[in-house]
């Protein structure tokens, strides 16, 4: 959940290397560091906070043709200077930076480092200490003690390393945590996300796991765990620029939030473009209709987004379907059924704890499936199949319309299985015309922002509790839009069944507590209807959130009407608009929330 980049042969390596910091910097914001090299002479600069604080600090006459650079999540010490990467061994001939979390570090102090001075708390500088100590005290070549030292340690882990005594070279390592090794002209880099050097290559070899390799301005040479030679040929990433940048906006969040309607009519051209047929593979609907049952597996947002998936199948397939969280579901396996079919939803395509079920899946043989914002991520790569979300780039730590995207795939698939299967709900449903609906349904919504605005100001600037409730599908998005509030604006938020309000949670309605109810399911309106009644009757405050369907009198939004199982597309962004100016009246800091990253690379 941190960022790194390293470069070797160029005199631009410092702008690089603060450029492709700032760019990852939604992965890991509470510290961060670089080290500089160029003919025997070297500066290492850390910081806590931004990478924007750590710029203050680098003299413009610092330089070098070889650096490495990262920006951290902490996972093991606090916010430091001393925790911050770069770490160095006690002999500061090594410089190590370091993604991911060794999980036998404290074996490996004890056991290997016995009487060495640690200046740091992290799992880091025993990876660091170790090269040191197998190098100086042992008379291994550096390679040997890379190599040596990845053979001991247990975890996740992206690593690159310098050995001053030799600034030809870069090593560098992966193990479940993601590293590219980027082609550029005259020189290489490398990186954790190839957002970071986007705008100096396209060209990336993959490193996958337990493979190590070593790095010099014009050559890149990649081994398996074993120490055997790897040759792959390099794979294309191409990125948007556009995608990738704030361009106008003063926050990512917004920007993505605008991006939307433009993300549901790409995927409506790319999957329904065809009126004769759907864009899925048909080797992957074939073995999707001879399953059973369904497990959607994910996390946080994702996870959400697979409830509503789980409404989408049941109705179109006529399939059951089980959703786990992937925290969970790595550790505590359910009874399968006969012929089961696992989908991961994943925005990063990276997230650890998915990517644990995904290993499991694998070695029993089951069927695997991705939908995932990164083509080219450890999961897409993995699975059986993947089929892109075609969302762009998403940089603000609160996903939005990745959320958006994995439901109207997740209907493109139900859609199409549907077909395959010959059910004639899924044959009748015109999901090019629902999906058209759904982002001039999404325009309506982002041309009331300044009522958005002014309702937050009024029911959330000054609260510390709120509550999102709703039946059915409603439940689903409460759940989301919960999440989304809580995580950016702090606000401690819950989402509830709306029917188990009288079996409990009504206790926690206080005067003046905000609750934000989701009527959109005609079925159960009346019902909830009641429970904003209860709501009233104790002096919490009510908004609701009904459709031309389902609305009543004083409703504050009122939404267009879509078939039901899409209605989240439309709730989805009313959570995410309320969640955006709540965080934006309170001063915080909306893109990059405390103590949270975008991309969860570690279990």
């Amino acid at each position: 959940m941190c960022g790194i980049v390293g470069t070797i042969g160029t005199s631009q390596s410092k702008n690089i290397l603060l450029k492709g910091l700032e760019r990852l910097e939604y992965r890991g914001y509470d510290s961060a560091g670089i080290f500089l090299s160029e003919d025997g002479s070297d500066e290492l600069v850390k910081s806590v906070g931004k990478i924007a604080d750590l710029e203050e600090q680098i003299a413009p006459e610092m330089s070098g043709t070889m650096g490495i650079a990262h920006t951290r999540w902490a996972t093991h010490g606090q916010p430091s200077i001393e925790n911050a990467h770069p770490q160095f061994s006690t002999s500061e001939r090594f410089y190590l930076v370091h993604n991911g979390v060794i999980s036998n570090f404290t074996q490996l102090k004890e056991q290997e480092l016995a009487g060495t001075t640690f200046v740091s708390q992290t799992d880091t500088e025993v990876i660091v200490q170790l090269i040191a100590k197998f190098v100086e005290q042992d008379g291994l070549t550096t390679l040997a003690a890379f190599q040596k030292t990845l053979g001991l340690l247990e975890g996740s882990y992206a690593l690159m390393l310098v050995d001053k005594e030799n600034e030809e070279q870069l090593y560098v390592a992966k193990n479940k945590s993601p590293m590219l090794i980027g082609l550029a002209n005259g020189y290489n880099i490398v990186a954790s996300d190839a957002l970071a050097t986007f705008d100096v290559t396209d060209q990336y070899l993959e490193l996958h796991d337990g493979d190590f390799a070593v790095v010099t301005k014009t050559t890149v040479s990649v081994f398996d765990q074993d120490g055997q030679d790897v040759h792959r040929a390099p794979i294309t990433i191409k990125i948007d620029h556009a995608a990738a940048t704030k361009g106008t906006y003063d926050t990512f969040m917004l920007k993505e939030i605008d991006e939307q309607p433009a993300v549901l009519r790409r995927i409506s051209q790319h999957y329904l473009a065809n009126n004769s047929s759907i864009n899925v593979p048909a080797e992957l609907l074939q073995l999707m209709a001879q399953a059973d049952r369904f497990y959607f597996v994910a996390a946080g947002t994702s996870y959400h987004a697979s409830l509503v998936g789980k409404r989408l199948f049941e109705k179109y397939t006529k399939k059951p379907v089980e959703v786990g969280v992937a925290s969970e579901f790595g550790y505590h396996w359910p009874l399968l059924s006969q012929k089961p079919f696992f989908i991961f939803l994943s925005q990063s395509g990276e997230t650890a704890d998915s990517r644990q079920v995904l290993v499991e899946a694998k070695k029993r043989g089951l069927s695997t499936l991705v939908l995932t914002n990164v083509v080219n991520s450890t999961l897409a790569r993995e699975a059986d199949f993947h089929l892109p979300l075609l969302a762009g780039p998403e940089i603000a730590v609160a996903s939005t319309k990745a959320y958006t995207a994995q439901i109207a795939v997740e209907a493109v698939l139900a859609k199409a299985l549907g077909v395959q299967l010959q059910e004639r709900l899924a044959v009748e449903w015109d999901l090019q015309q629902q999906l058209s609906l759904a982002a001039v349904g999404i325009d309506r919504v982002l041309a009331e922002k300044d009522k958005f605005a002014a309702l937050t100001k009024e029911y959330l600037t000054d609260q510390e509790h709120a509550f999102y409730l709703g039946r059915g599908i409603d439940y689903d998005v409460s759940l989301e839009a919960a999440l989304k509030l809580k995580e950016i604006s702090y606000v401690h938020t819950e989402g509830f069944a709306a029917g188990e309000l009288k079996h409990g949670t009504i206790a926690l309605i206080e005067d003046r507590v905000p609750a934000i109810f989701f009527i959109t399911e005609k079925l159960t309106a009346s019902h909830t209807r009641g429970n904003v009644q209860e709501v009233k009757a104790r002096g919490g405050n009510v908004v609701v959130v009904s459709t031309e369907e389902t609305k009543g009198s004083g409703d504050q939004f009122v939404l267009p009407t879509l078939t039901p199982e899409l209605m989240p597309l439309l709730t989805g962004v009313v959570g995410q608009l309320i969640a955006y100016f709540s965080t934006l009246q309170r001063g915080l800091n909306v893109d990059q929330p405390r103590n949270l990253a975008k991309s969860v690379t570690v279990e």
